[in-house]
């Protein structure tokens, strides 16, 4: 990484800090979870746009300029300012009305050697609720195998209440990181749909697990938390 690229980096990571830990309230648990290194990935709720960066900034927070890598909607890089900032975090375009099979082949390498961000939903909720998960999540793990970790991103979603431009301060915000998810049993099985499909549910059981374990009911939207 160039020094002009360094300065970019540490400067969004100072800024993108202090909104979630000086103007805001942040709590992380979990964190000894997480295996240093590559082939893991972190599969998360997804309830607001705010969580493709404070999953990333929370990693480097703990892990210094370690990038975290993470497909995100290919609408976003149409968008000068915010297309770079979240390219210099990692993330690359994803077309999700099509099948991007590019981007799945890279998806897969990178779950093999690098940190990889994941929303089993494949979208964002639009309730706070944790929603089905996406059977691709599930064909992606299998054919990289890495280890994963459920991910809690709880309070996210009120920081930009709907109709509002300017987000909340002062929002409790909390990111849990559970044991890693055994899929072994999964890994062992033939390459098909229902293999997918149950790799896939027992990633999302495991995200309502910490959601549960944070006071959020899977089902319900984040309580509101003075």
């Amino acid at each position: 990484m160039s020094w002009g690229k360094k300065i970019w980096f540490i400067g969004w990571w100072l800024i993108i800090g202090a909104f979630f830990t000086l103007l805001n309230r942040l709590k992380v648990t979990g964190w000894e979870h997480v295996p240093p290194g590559g082939g893991v990935v972190l599969a998360s709720n997804h309830v607001s746009l705010f969580d493709t960066l404070l999953i990333p900034w929370v990693n480097i927070a703990k892990v210094k300029l370690e990038v975290v890598w993470a497909p995100a909607k290919a609408e976003l890089f149409r968008i000068p300012i915010v297309s770079q900032l979240i390219r210099s975090w990692g993330a690359f375009p994803v077309r999700r009305r099509a099948q991007d099979f590019r981007a799945m082949r890279q998806i897969v390498e990178l779950m093999r050697r690098e940190k990889v961000m994941l929303f089993p939903e494949g979208t964002r909720s639009r309730d706070g609720r944790l929603g089905k998960g996406n059977r691709m999540a599930g064909k992606l793990i299998y054919e990289a195998r890495p280890v994963v970790i459920p991910t809690a991103v709880i309070g996210t979603e009120r920081l930009l209440p709907k109709g509002k431009i300017l987000p909340r301060l002062f929002t409790r915000l909390e990111v849990r990181f559970g044991p890693p998810v055994p899929l072994e049993e999964y890994y062992a099985m033939e390459d098909t749909k229902e293999t997918a499909e149950a790799i896939t549910n027992a990633v999302m059981e495991a995200i309502a697990q910490q959601l549960h374990a944070s006071g959020t009911r899977s089902g319900s939207q984040t309580p509101e938390i003075s």
